[in-house]
């Protein structure tokens, strides 16, 4: 009898720390581990949310990030490419992989009403006064990237490996990236094995992430172009050529590159958002500027709507009778942002893992967009480093995503509770699936 018990509880024993390993796996080690830190991360959320700062500018945030990572034990480098951070993890022998969160916000008023909404006001780069405000997320991806570095500092026993943990300047404005790489991200650093990065998603529910294989975010082209005339009087416009007139036949052909030089299987927007000549009621002025905006996903039908628009400005100005001394001007920046692309096998890869950790209903794929994100050029450089970007939902319960407020608007909040813990749950996954504990 006495053995007897003895092999039930043997048995029993066994089977207990069966249990109790199984309920304590990687996923449940991250939540719990999350949790402990999860006031710890939303008071870090409001105070990045009020007090923000705008590109370039981002001084007290670099320090406030780079002090936050320096307490999780890691090698902490700040002022790279101004304010930027680069903080390293290392775990022993093993790939090494690189999560990017950007610092700056935007020049917009906050309205949402939240009890800690920022009332900033600062001077821009050319001296105006502007509230700021982080309407495009940065601020929790700040405060993910954190919590990720927090949980993996606690639970080294589940990688192997280096973490790279940067943050980012200057993504609103698509040069930030680049100066980055150009302060010697991948020769100061180890260089990555893959890339990682999320983005908040206006249009998904706080709770859920957003995949896309392949083109997330578009070429970003800015374009300027000045039509020139020969003003005069405007109750004599025959004695002129009139570079309004000019502008609106211009402005409207523009409209048919999309319609009439492009494939219909491929995706490109021409935009002129801004209209500027002239300056007074009865005055034909000498000229008028166009700024436009250049959305495409290929190379070759980025190259082929720039050389368009600059073929169609000049046969309006000659169809217009401008003399060949004042052809339009036409003059695309040098410094694009590059389309930002998912490898398609880290994706596939990456969004296996997620729906094991999120489960499948979680996981969404989600369509392209024609916005910009300067994480596309950590991809380009020599080391062809293969990226991926998460999407996170934002759009809080019982919110009709179709009208909730978008990214960059005064009234943008994301759910934070929900948006927060998928974030650092997705994004900790990613990072355990590319450095996994050697046996």
């Amino acid at each position: 009898m006495a053995r007897s018990q003895g092999r039930i509880l043997a048995a029993w024993w066994v089977g207990a720390m069966t249990a109790a390993a199984v309920a304590a796996g990687p996923q449940e080690q991250v939540v719990a581990r999350f949790r402990a830190e999860e006031e710890s991360l939303h008071r870090l959320y409001r105070e990045l949310h009020q007090a923000p700062e705008l590109s370039w500018r981002e001084v007290e945030t670099g320090k406030r990030f780079a002090a936050e990572l320096r307490a999780t034990g890691a090698e902490v480098t700040a002022g790279i490419a101004t304010n930027g951070v680069v903080a390293v993890l290392r775990n022993g022998a093993g790939p090494v992989v690189l999560l990017r969160c950007d610092l700056d916000a935007l020049p917009v008023k906050e309205e949402t009403g939240l009890p800690f909404a920022s009332t900033r006001r600062v001077q821009d780069a050319r001296g105006v006064e502007t509230s700021v405000m982080h309407a495009c997320g940065h601020d929790l991806h700040m405060t993910a990237a954190v919590g990720v570095a927090r949980t993996l500092t606690s639970l080294s026993n589940l990688w192997q490996g280096t973490l790279i943990v940067i943050g980012q300047p200057a993504e609103e404005v698509g040069s930030g990236a680049r100066g980055m790489l150009k302060d010697g991200l991948y020769r100061r650093f180890p260089k990555p094995d893959f890339a990682l990065s999320l983005h908040c998603h206006a249009a998904l529910p706080a709770g859920t992430v957003g995949v896309v294989e392949g083109y997330v975010l578009a070429n970003v082209d800015s374009i300027d172009v000045r039509l020139r005339g020969v003003g005069g009087h405007g109750a004599y416009p025959e004695k002129t050529r009139d570079p309004v007139v000019l502008a609106a036949q211009s402005i409207l052909a523009l409209q048919t590159i999309r319609s009439r030089e492009i494939s219909a299987l491929d995706a490109v927007v021409v935009t002129v958002g801004s209209v500027h000549g002239g300056s007074k009621h009865n005055i034909i002025p000498d000229d008028v500027a166009l700024q436009l905006t250049v959305r495409s996903y290929k190379p070759e039908v980025r190259e082929k709507a720039i050389e368009s628009i600059r073929r169609i400005v000049r046969g309006q100005a000659v169809s217009a009778g401008i003399p060949e001394d004042r052809m339009p001007e036409v003059k695309a920046q040098d410094e694009f942002t590059p389309a930002l692309y998912n490898d398609p096998t880290l994706t596939r890869r990456l969004g296996g893992v997620l729906k094991t950790w999120l489960s499948a209903d979680r996981v969404r794929t989600v369509d392209p967009a024609m916005g910009g994100e300067d994480f596309s050029e950590y991809g380009r450089t020599a080391e062809k480093v293969p990226l991926f970007d998460l999407w996170v939902g934002a759009v809080p319960a019982g919110t009709d995503p179709a009208t909730a407020p978008g990214l960059h608007s005064n009234r943008f909040a994301p759910e934070l509770k929900p948006a927060l813990e998928t974030a650092v749950t997705a994004l900790t996954a990613e990072v355990l699936e590319l450095l996994p504990r050697g046996k």
